[in-house]
């Protein structure tokens, strides 16, 4: 795997050339504490040095409502009007969520291929980067705190500069276009990505034994503590809508007030939701 070093000073010119390819959306700071992938012009804009966005990269994916086709007694029925084949850029997305996209990947690229979704996926090119985990960080249970694959590149921290590994053609087109902007990795980098990623590891405080995890889940189906969690559960679906791999969705019919044209969309829906799975309209 082709390793080069980024120097900080030259991130602005990294994201000039990853403007040649599509627009870039990177994580800008919303609140205190709160984050969202929102389109960059400059490199000033996006806060790399975050801990997780308010919803996860699947939403440029699988938008939380999208047309799926319009109906009329006169036209019958005509695709929506969306250009989905148009390149652009997720910069500065954590592994764990690039771990998240693959496993909706396998949902999506299955028996029935969603071709809007694989479509959008085909075109978004994602430019990885390593995070500060904190204390609600599980992901290095779940061996999702490292990924070596479904990027173009992926930037660690290595103080004064990024360590960027090359994953794809297009991320080596994307250094040899801007060569300028890079450096050779030399030893001491090297160790200062060794010691980086050890002294993160270190930084997990929440644990989450997964031996032996489904079989327990079995065995304890009829437990009293299911009672207790469902108790304290509003049934909002906010878990589902910020998980990176929740994909529930629901088909609706909105009408005009003529009742001469409507749409039908897919829109989230959560297994959290009361009415989930009911049918006419509630009365199942």
């Amino acid at each position: 795997m082709k390793v080069v070093k980024l120097p900080k000073s030259n991130l602005e010119g990294l994201v000039e050339e990853l403007r040649k390819v599509g627009p870039v959306y990177a994580p800008v700071r919303k609140g205190e504490t709160s984050y969202s992938f929102q389109e960059i012009s400059s490199a000033d804009e996006a806060e790399l040095n975050y801990n997780r966005t308010i919803l996860p990269p699947k939403k440029f994916f699988l938008p939380p409502q999208e047309p799926m086709f319009h109906f009329s007694p006169l036209k019958g029925f005509t695709p929506a009007v969306e250009d989905l084949d148009q390149p652009f850029v997720l910069f500065g997305v954590h592994s764990c969520d690039i771990h998240g996209l693959k496993i909706l990947d396998m949902v999506f690229s299955g028996r029935y291929t969603d071709n809007a979704y694989m479509t959008r996926r085909r075109n978004g090119v994602i430019v990885g980067i390593d995070c500060t985990p904190d204390e609600y960080c599980f992901c290095y249970s779940m061996g999702t705190n490292f990924v070596d694959d479904g990027w173009v590149l992926f930037l660690s921290d290595i103080g004064d500069s990024y360590l960027v590994r090359v994953g794809t053609s297009l991320g080596d087109d994307i250094t040899l276009a801007r060569e300028e902007l890079f450096d050779e990795v030399t030893d001491e980098d090297k160790q200062a990505f060794k010691s980086s990623m050890l002294r993160k590891a270190e930084m997990f405080k929440s644990k989450v034994d997964m031996l032996g995890l489904p079989e327990i889940m079995d065995l304890e189906y009829e437990s009293e503590v299911w009672d207790e969690v469902a108790g304290q559960c509003l049934s909002c679906g906010t878990c589902s809508m910020v998980c990176p791999t929740c994909y529930c969705y629901d088909v609706v019919d909105e009408l005009s007030l003529d009742a001469q044209s409507g749409v039908r969309k897919r829109r989230w829906d959560s297994c959290l939701f009361w009415e989930y799975s009911l049918v006419a309209g509630g009365h199942n």
